[in-house]
């Protein structure tokens, strides 16, 4: 099984407002950058996004160190998810769990793809490069959104 490090972000001009996603995929000696956006979203659903393009880009199951900057994913996967479920995707409080159509697809590509994954949390803005890198792609992704509207 390859070992992957990916870095991902999210980032948002407004909350909501036009968006963005970046990813940076190292193995080895190689990597890939990828970045999107959309005009009307929200910061999470950009955090989101960009693991599940980042999942979604590996062509077999791989040993994954998901690095992201996002509390909301990270605790979002770890954590609450199982409850989620057990709960017909209801919160705690018996409300809808927001995003549920981002959440289901990202646990999909987690359970369906044969990864094993190591989720990572690296703080934001302080200096790690690979976040570094995948904060600048997901600005890249919030630029290519205005520019095709």
């Amino acid at each position: 099984m390859n070992t992957i490090d990916i870095y991902t972000d999210g980032a948002c001009k407004g909350n909501p407002g036009p968006g963005g996603w970046g990813v940076l995929l190292k193995a080895k000696d190689t990597q890939k950058e990828l970045f999107g956006g959309e005009l009307s979203t929200t910061n999470n659903r950009m955090e989101m996004m960009a693991v599940i393009e980042a999942l979604s880009a590996l062509k077999r199951p791989c040993h994954v160190k998901l690095h992201v900057d996002s509390q909301y994913v990270l605790k979002g996967m770890t954590e609450w998810l199982d409850g989620w479920k057990a709960r017909g995707w209801k919160t705690a409080s018996k409300q809808p769990v927001k995003n549920v159509d981002l959440w289901q697809r990202l646990d999909a590509l987690v359970q369906g793809a044969g990864h094993k994954i190591e989720w990572r949390w690296v703080r934001g803005h302080d200096g790690d490069p690979g976040n570094e890198r995948a904060d600048e792609l997901a600005n890249r992704g919030v630029e290519q959104a205005l520019r095709l509207r």
